[in-house]
């Protein structure tokens, strides 16, 4: 009985570990480019798009189509780098046990 306690004390520290990084990492920033510089997505943690910065040497509006790729592009390793991170810091406070539904 004494073991069954201890696991739940342990499982509880750890909820509490994972609740207060996930309001963290839903706080960072992340950016990327695309186009050598020439787009900028910046997500949050919480896999929400703040902004996107496009420098307006890259507006061509007979080239709309390369324009939408550079922030899709750009977009899409932003997020990945904010999963990427939280997958990293998760598996620190788990200890590598990957619980299915933790980011």
């Amino acid at each position: 009985m004494v073991n069954m306690m201890k696991l739940m004390k342990q499982a509880q520290s750890m909820q509490k570990n994972m609740e207060k990084l996930q309001a963290d990492l839903a706080a960072r920033e992340y950016e990327a480019t695309s186009g050598g510089g020439m787009v900028k997505a910046v997500v949050q943690g919480s896999m929400t798009l703040n902004r996107v910065e496009i420098d307006p040497k890259v507006v061509d509006p007979s080239d709309v189509d390369m324009l939408q790729d550079l922030v899709v592009s750009a977009v899409n390793t932003a997020l990945s780098n904010a999963r990427e991170d939280a997958a990293t810091e998760m598996a620190k406070v788990t200890g590598g046990m990957g619980l299915p539904g933790m980011m």
